[in-house]
C-alpha cells in the first residue's frame, strides 16, 4: 500500500512532522484494503478558488526603513488570476509601492459556521507590482471595479495608481497538515474551482445530516476502511470529497472521487448518487464490480 500516495490523496506534505516532537502530521489509521485514490485539486487551483471567492486581502509591502507593512485592501482578479489593486499614497502600503515593487497578499477563504478559522483555506501570492497601461490598464481597471465599482470616480485621483500583481510564488495553506506550494505559471494556468461557496457547503451539510449510511458505504467500499463505524464529509470539490473517519483503530482520513468532474455545483447530486451505487456494487460483487 502506497502510503505516499494517500497522504498526497488528502493534500498533506509528506514527512513532515513538528519540530522536535517526532509527532507526524500524517499519523493515522491507514486503510485496511487498497483504496480507491481520488483525484484531488492542484495548490494552484486550490489557490485560485480561494482568490476567486472573496475581494478583501492583507497586503504586505516594505516600508522605507525595511519594515514590513500589512494593510487591509480591497482587489479584482484577471482571468489569469493577476490581483488588480487601486491605492492611495496617502496610505503608507501606496507610498512604499511607489519606491518598492516587492509585495505579496495574503487571502483567507470564507469560513462556514462551526469550522475552525485555522483549519480553513488561505493563500499567500509574492511578486511584484507593476503599473498597467493602454488594452492592459483597461482590463485590470475593470476587474477591480467588478469588485468595487465606486472604484472607477477614484482611481481617477491623483494620489491613486492602478496596479498588478502578478505572483511569481504561491503558497496554499488548506488546513491543519494540509499545503503546498505553486509556481506563478501554474497559478495562471489554473481555473477556480465551481464547486465552493454556499451551495457547496448546502450540499455537505445534507450529505453528513440525510445520508450518513451513504457516506460509510463509501468509506468502506471505496477508501479501504473497513472497519469505519461512521464517516463524516470535511469538504466537496469538482473532483470529490474528504472524509473524516471514526475506526475501530481511531480516527482516520480518506479522500473518495467523483467517477467524473463536476462542471457546476449543481452536478454533485448525481455524482454522489453515481458514487453509493458503485460502492453497492462493490459491496455486492466484490473488486469485480463495473464502476458506474
Amino acid at each position: 500500500m502506497d502510503t505516499r500516495a494517500i497522504d498526497a490523496s488528502l493534500g498533506r506534505p509528506d514527512g513532515q512532522d513538528h519540530q522536535g516532537t517526532g509527532a507526524n502530521l500524517n499519523q493515522f489509521p491507514r486503510p485496511l484494503s487498497e483504496p480507491e485514490l481520488g483525484a484531488r485539486r492542484t495548490p494552484a487551483e486550490e489557490a485560485r478558488t480561494i482568490v476567486a471567492a472573496t475581494r478583501l486581502a492583507a497586503l504586505a509591502t516594505l516600508s522605507e526603513d525595511g519594515s514590513p507593512w500589512s494593510s487591509v485592501v480591497g482587489y479584482g482578479v484577471q482571468p489569469d488570476g493577476a490581483i488588480a489593486l487601486v491605492v492611495s499614497t496617502l496610505a503608507e502600503h501606496g507610498r512604499n509601492l511607489e519606491r518598492d515593487a516587492r509585495a505579496s497578499v495574503s487571502v483567507a477563504a470564507p469560513v462556514p459556521d462551526g469550522v475552525d478559522p485555522l483549519d480553513a483555506g488561505r493563500v499567500t501570492l509574492l511578486g511584484r507590482v507593476h503599473v498597467p497601461e493602454g488594452a492592459e490598464a483597461d482590463a485590470a481597471l475593470a476587474a477591480h471595479c467588478e469588485a468595487y465599482p465606486a472604484a472607477r470616480a477614484y482611481a481617477k485621483f491623483g494620489d491613486f495608481t492602478l496596479y498588478l500583481l502578478r505572483p511569481e510564488r504561491v503558497r496554499w495553506v488548506g488546513g491543519f497538515g494540509r499545503m503546498d506550494s505553486a509556481t506563478g505559471a501554474d497559478y495562471a494556468e489554473a481555473e477556480p474551482d465551481p464547486v465552493d461557496g454556499e451551495r457547496a457547503e448546502s450540499a455537505r451539510t445534507h450529505l453528513n445530516e440525510d445520508h450518513a449510511d451513504a457516506l460509510l458505504l463509501m468509506a468502506q467500499e471505496i477508501a479501504g476502511y473497513s472497519d469505519a463505524t461512521a464517516a463524516f464529509c470535511e469538504r466537496l470539490d469538482r473532483y470529490g470529497m474528504d472524509l473524516k473517519l471514526r475506526t475501530l483503530r481511531g480516527t482516520a482520513w480518506a479522500r473518495v472521487g467523483w467517477k467524473s468532474r463536476a462542471e457546476e455545483t449543481a452536478d454533485l447530486r448525481k455524482l454522489s448518487v453515481e458514487l453509493v451505487r458503485y460502492a453497492e456494487a462493490k459491496r455486492a460483487g466484490g473488486e469485480s464490480a463495473p464502476a458506474l
